[in-house]
């Protein structure tokens, strides 16, 4: 098999694009797994970062980043799944409130939050992974400092696993999060147990909070201005519905399936983010939170060998880095999953987007890059990830509360909106980044539906009764359409028009001849489907059609008619000139454009042979 050839293997085709039930589901327990390893792996850096960032109102700022996540973000994405059970999710949702242009615009810029979002999962994830690798006792000191390199090692392995196939997802992320969870409780259970066996550890902890804050009101207020550091706690949501087709039963069980799942994760994560808040701040020092310090990313491993001996500390650190190292690999499946059913729909991507090797290649190059801009850092990504997910999760709550006009969901809304501002306004480098994410995601999708504007972008063509009995009343010989501009309702322009075409063409008196006019829809849809409509007009056999593209469609009428009469049609254009880069804009935004010339190149792209190609007259 030629390189090519292996690239395209499994090559969706264009009518299974958009397939949303995949052949087996699973409980909604095992699919929580799924999205767990997501959401569940910010254990391995999330109580560092509260820490790091909180101090001692660790606990507290994370307090507050629980109410967020079951008060806010769980009743956001439990409404989402009820609105979109197959698993678009809130860009879905969005995408319906916008016509036209807006609405693909809007997809495409939160598309490139998305990217921002899963990409540095795949990279965040794998980095912490790296640091759990490097200060673990046994790992060799001839390599240490190679945080790089490690790092690069790991997502190119998670990039060739995804080329040579993934399969058992679900199987592989239950062991994962069943044996890091377990293992978390331990850590915690331990550490606790220190405490209660040490009160001094809480004594010290409340002198350093009223050393800094002299009332609870100004220790909230101080912690509600460190909660949009602490966003990272909220990542998986997204992927939480993004799994829906997955969960088991009827469209009412998979809704059902996936909000229990969502709660149960939610729950979890929440009992697991304050313990470990607890303990973490009370059992470690500050210093060690810092850069280069030996809890900086990995404060529970920090505990596991502290408190556990470094054997038990070794097999937490094993399994810390394999659930860090499968978060990428959830990140990458929804970006396999997401690309391929907005882009190509939209003809934004190439047709190679329909592939998943050559997308698993660009998301690899693209982590890649990330990884060494910003050196492997955990802390350094943070701003991007965290603005990546507080949008996803500020649009959700956005839809919800247009779809349910709901003032509790815009109360959320706005709660969202301020930890999103905050967190731009601490680090304006994460904004930057999920803006140039944005940027290229709009730039590369236009660009790619102007290079795929002439291609055969109707799916299929219908003919009702009647255009089905305008044909079958034509004689033997010529089929012969005059395509129309479908503003004639005066019989005096059908005449002058047929009259028009038969003196230009040389064309006899007596020959039948057949009008088809196409209205224009939605210019921004790529593929569609084509209903034509048979009709009688002031004594002229008419064929109607509505398309988002008028010269894609009259293409494919002429081909459909001339597979079903199997006669070549001749089609005669009386179609209105003008500037032709204006018509080229026209044609690119509005589906219009000068008609003639496109109507040619979408026949000659779509049939190479040049005896089969509809004829083309222009006058």
């Amino acid at each position: 098999m030629s390189l090519s050839g292996w690239l395209l293997h499994g090559m969706q085709p264009k009518s299974g694009m958009h397939d949303e039930h995949p052949g087996k589901r699973h409980a909604w327990w095992q699919v929580m797994c799924l999205t767990g390893v997501d959401y569940f792996s910010t254990l391995g850096y999330q109580p560092g970062i509260a820490a790091l960032a909180a101090g001692a109102l660790s606990p507290i700022a994370t307090l507050l980043l629980v109410a967020l996540t079951l008060f806010g973000a769980l009743p956001t994405y439990r409404a989402v799944a009820a609105e979109s059970p197959n698993g678009m999710g809130s860009i879905a949702m969005l995408e319906r409130l916008l016509p036209s242009w807006w609405g693909k615009l809007l997809v495409l810029v939160l598309l490139g939050f998305v990217a921002t979002a899963f990409v540095f999962t795949i990279t965040l994830s794998a980095s912490d992974a790296t640091a759990h690798i490097l200060e673990n006792p046994f790992f060799p000191e001839a390599l240490r400092g190679q945080q790089v390199i490690i790092t690069l090692v790991l997502i190119a392995a998670l990039g060739a696993i995804f080329l040579r196939g993934f399969s058992e997802a679900i199987g592989l992320a239950i062991a994962l999060v069943a044996v890091y969870l377990a293992l978390n409780l331990v850590v915690i259970g331990r550490a606790l147990a220190e405490i209660a066996a040490h009160p001094r550890f809480v004594g010290d902890w409340q002198d350093a909070l009223t050393a800094g804050h002299s009332t609870p009101l100004a220790m909230i207020a101080a912690s509600a201005l460190v909660l949009p550091k602490l966003a990272l706690g909220l990542s998986g949501f997204e992927t939480g519905v993004a799994v829906m087709p997955q969960v088991e039963g009827d469209l009412e069980q998979r809704i059902k399936g996936t909000r229990k799942l969502l709660t149960t994760a939610a729950l979890i994560m929440s009992l697991f983010l304050m313990s470990s808040s607890v303990v973490t701040v009370m059992l470690i020092p500050h210093q060690e939170f810092e850069e280069g310090g030996k809890a900086s990313g990995r404060a529970l491993a920090y505990l596991a060998h502290e408190y556990l001996g470094d054997w038990f500390g070794t097999a937490y650190d094993i399994s810390t880095i394999a659930i860090l190292w499968f978060a990428g690999a959830s990140a990458m499946t929804g970006l396999l999953n997401i690309v391929p059913r907005y882009l190509p729909r939209y003809g934004m991507a190439p047709d190679w987007a329909r592939a998943i090797r050559p997308l698993v290649l660009v998301f690899t190059a693209v982590s890649f890059l990330v990884t060494i801009r910003f050196g492997a850092g955990v802390e350094a990504q943070g701003g991007a990830y965290a603005t990546g997910v507080l949008a996803l999760i500020l649009s959700a709550a956005v839809a919800v509360t247009i779809s349910r006009r709901s003032v509790v969901f815009g109360v959320i809304a706005v709660v969202l909106a301020y930890a999103f501002v905050a967190n731009v306004i601490e680090r304006p480098d994460g904004l930057g980044i999920a803006i140039f994410f944005v940027i290229a995601t709009v730039a590369t999708s236009l660009v790619s539906r102007a290079t795929r504007s002439t291609e055969l972008r109707v799916t299929k063509v219908d003919l009702d009764e009647e255009a089905e009995r305008i044909l079958a009343s034509l004689p033997p010989g010529e089929l012969r359409i005059i395509a129309n501009e479908p503003d004639a309702r005066d019989p005096a322009e059908y005449r002058e028009k047929d009259r028009e075409m038969r003196d230009y063409h040389h064309l006899p008196n007596d020959e039948p001849m057949v009008f088809l006019e196409v209205t224009l829809g939605d210019a921004s849809e790529f593929e569609h489907d084509v209903q034509v409509q048979g009709e009688e007009r002031h004594g002229y056999k008419i064929l109607k059609a509505h398309s988002p593209a008028i010269a894609n469609t009259i293409a494919a009428i002429l081909l459909h008619l001339r597979d079903l009469t199997g006669r070549r049609p001749h089609v005669y254009f009386h179609w209105a000139e003008g500037n032709p880069i204006g018509a080229l804009l026209r044609y690119l935004v509005l589906g219009s454009g000068d008609v003639p010339p496109l109507t040619r190149e979408v026949i000659r792209q779509a049939e190479p042979d040049l005896r089969r190609r509809p004829h083309v007259h222009v006058g």
